[in-house]
Order: C-alpha cells, then structure tokens, then sequence
C-alpha cells in the first residue's frame, strides 16, 4: 500500500517578514503564519490523518500542532525535515546576498537530497498505508519533491 504525505511548508515568520535568512535556527510564526497554519488545518480537518511529523524547529513544531488539533494527533518531530542549512548566511537579510559568494558551510545539494531521501525511506517504512502530515521548510520540501 502506498503512503501518502500531505507536504507542507510552515507558515510565516518574523523572520521570513523581516526577509532574514533562518536556515536551521529556530524562528517563530507571526499573525499571518499562525493564520496560515490555521487554514492548512481547516482544509485538512475533513481528511483522515494517521500521523503528523515536524521539522524540529520550533516555527515547524507551531504549524504542525496547529494542524494535528483537529484530528487530536500529537506531533511526531524529526531533523531530517529541517530547513537548508545556510551556514554563514544565516541570520543575514537576504536582499544584501545578492551576488555574495556562496560560503563553504552551507550545506550541499547532494547532503540536502541525501536528507530528503532518507525521510522519504523512513516515512514509507514505517506508515505504510497511512496518511502522513509533513511540515518542513521551503528548500527541504522542493529536495523531497525532487
């Protein structure tokens, strides 16, 4: 039986807002994101929903929660759901990168891939058959699509 994984992104920060580049820091949902969370879970409240997993960063664990009140699901988190990690350009604007020299501690496409992968072969294995809520990160969730 196949596995189906209702792939989404976490709903808008402070730092998103403020156009802040957050790799794998923590980052919190403003308003908007809180009302974007709210509406993911209104149009899936009438699916059923074996299981809802979360990046371990706390905007993703906020849209998660969010989205398993309805079907009374706590969060299941993993770091393999986490965002990119941008190393030095973390915490930057992102406007004042353009034509930056990437940094060599960001972390690589193939490592980003390899990650996608990997919880890709872990949600298949162990909700085979079932419904599964992912809540990642933007960079993250195109690597799991690819």
């Amino acid at each position: 039986m196949d596995t189906i994984i209702y792939l989404v992104r976490h709903g808008e920060t402070v730092d998103n807002a403020r156009q802040i580049m957050q790799g794998q820091t923590q980052g919190e949902l403003n308003e908007r994101g809180r009302e974007q969370a709210r509406q993911v879970a209104e149009r899936l409240s009438v699916e059923p929903i074996d299981a809802v997993v979360s990046s371990d960063l706390y905007r993703a664990i906020q849209t998660a929660e969010i989205i398993a009140a309805p079907h009374g699901l706590s969060v299941l988190t993993s770091p393999l759901l986490r965002e990119r990690d941008w190393g030095s350009f973390t915490g930057r604007f992102i406007p004042g990168l353009r034509g930056e020299v990437w940094p060599d501690d960001i972390e690589t496409e193939e490592a980003l891939l390899q990650r996608a992968h990997n919880f890709l072969q872990k949600m298949t294995a162990t909700y085979e058959g079932k419904r599964v809520v992912a809540v990642g990160h933007g960079i993250i969730n195109k690597a799991i699509l690819a």
